[in-house]
């Protein structure tokens, strides 16, 4: 059986030092955190404009958008490894249905 590694695949390039000095939020300290701190200055220097900084906002949401599909596909390769294995999570009993059942009169 294969074994998933948790670990993300994108180095972290912020050090923690940077993004303190950054203000960077704690929930943005993420593998793209190097990204968000020039897209905050931009944004900062250029009073939050919409059509201001698009590529920075591009890069920075392109490496969300990876680190999300990395994580999704991650949930994915655990869930089958569970299913290989026979393991399943108990809810106590039966899953809730996605529409509910018809009444019967």
């Amino acid at each position: 059986m294969e074994e998933v590694k948790l670990e993300s695949s994108k180095p972290m390039v912020a050090s923690r030092e940077e993004m303190v000095e950054a203000r960077v939020p704690l929930a943005y300290r993420d593998q793209c955190a190097h990204l968000l701190i020039p897209l905050n200055k931009c944004r900062s220097a250029e009073m939050y404009l919409p059509w201001k900084c698009e590529s920075e906002r591009h890069v920075y949401e392109k490496c969300e958008y990876e680190l999300v599909m990395e994580r999704i596909l991650k949930m994915q390769k655990i869930k089958e490894n569970q299913e290989k294995l026979g393991i399943q999570k108990e809810k106590g009993g039966a899953p809730i249905p996605l529409a509910p059942s018809p009444a019967t009169a």
